[in-house]
């Protein structure tokens, strides 16, 4: 078929925009909040913690056999080594602790890997299952399908789905949010604790916001905290010590 020059570079432009568009798509399908460098120098292993990548991101303390796990579920868009920091130090008390990769990091869109990563450590005895934001509401949703699987459950800035009611459940259970969160704050953790236990526990963190709950790349226009990042780390990580505390004592 012979095109005239005009219909040729027609046809080149049209070819062109469909590359740049599903390189666009691609870019956007697979876009995560990348680590802060000090969340990068927590993978690194140390006398007191070993960290591995594969098959996911996983911090075991080196002093201490664990028997007790968490499967922490990332926010959505957020690369799983955002958390390093605050997984880490959980880690460091003794408890083994995995962060999953999931699909175009999106939890929802692979909520049973805890299936997986229970299945890969067969020495823990208990494990507890924790989220930050559509993380947290996903880690709420495998607790519901796999009650008998699960020890407690931590969720970070987040809270269950109407279609997860747990409020049934003799589960232990932390809710850690930030005073100044816009997605999640006081009213709207209120709002749905029905869908929780009566005896959970709430730990509101005064000027916390929804993106300091990681270490990652945030635009500055979503900054909100009035605290510093280290300071809201310490609060949650004392809060979900507590929860892994508790449940240990039970075993």
């Amino acid at each position: 078929m012979n095109l005239s020059p005009r219909k040729q570079i027609w046809l080149f432009g049209l070819l062109l925009l469909v590359a740049v568009l599903g390189l666009l798509g691609i870019r956007w399908a697979t876009y995560a909040r990348q680590p802060l460098p000090e969340a990068v120098k927590a993978l690194e292993s140390d006398d007191l913690v070993e960290v591995t990548q594969e098959p996911w991101l996983a911090f075991a303390p080196k002093h201490v056999a664990p028997h007790t796990g968490l499967i922490f579920y990332p926010g959505g868009r957020i690369d799983p080594r955002g958390y390093a920091p605050l997984m880490r130090a959980i880690a460091s008390e003794g408890y083994l602790v995995v962060v999953p990769q999931m699909p175009l990091n999106i939890a929802a869109l692979r909520p049973n890997i805890a299936d997986e990563i229970i299945v890969g450590y067969p020495e823990m005895s208990r494990w507890v299952i924790g989220g930050h934001s559509v993380g947290g509401t996903m880690a709420a949703q495998y607790v519901y399908t796999h009650r008998d699987a699960i020890d407690g459950l931590a969720i970070w800035a987040s809270y269950p789905a109407d279609n997860a009611d747990l409020s049934d459940s003799d589960l232990p259970v932390v809710s850690i949010y930030g005073s100044h969160d816009p997605r999640v704050n006081s009213a709207s953790v209120t709002e749905r604790q029905h869908l929780l236990p009566a005896d959970a526990r709430y730990v509101r963190i005064d000027g916390g916001d929804h993106h300091q709950f990681g270490s990652y790349e945030i635009d500055p226009r979503d900054h909100y905290a009035t605290i510093s990042r280290g300071l809201q780390h310490e609060q949650i990580i004392r809060a979900t010590l507590g929860l892994l505390r508790a449940v240990s004592d039970t075993e």
